[in-house]
C-alpha cells in the first residue's frame, strides 16, 4: 500500500508528514530515515493507542 507524504528539507534535516495526517510530522537526517520514521508513525497513528488523530478525507457534495 502507498501513501502520499510531504516533505522539505531545512538545514541538514529533511521534514516531512503523510498527507493523510498532515498535524504529525517527523524528520530524519536521511531521505530514508524520515521515510522509516513515517512508517512508524503511520502505525502509531493508526494503533488506536494515540486518542483523537486528526484525518484528511474528501466529501464530494452535488
Amino acid at each position: 500500500m502507498k501513501h502520499k507524504y510531504i516533505f522539505y528539507k531545512e538545514e541538514d534535516m529533511f521534514i516531512g508528514y503523510l498527507e493523510e495526517f498532515p498535524d504529525y510530522r517527523t524528520q530524519g537526517t536521511t531521505l530514508e530515515e524520515l521515510e522509516n520514521n513515517l512508517k512508524d508513525i503511520y502505525q502509531e497513528l493508526n494503533s488506536g493507542k494515540i486518542p483523537h488523530v486528526l484525518h484528511v478525507s474528501e466529501l464530494e457534495i452535488g
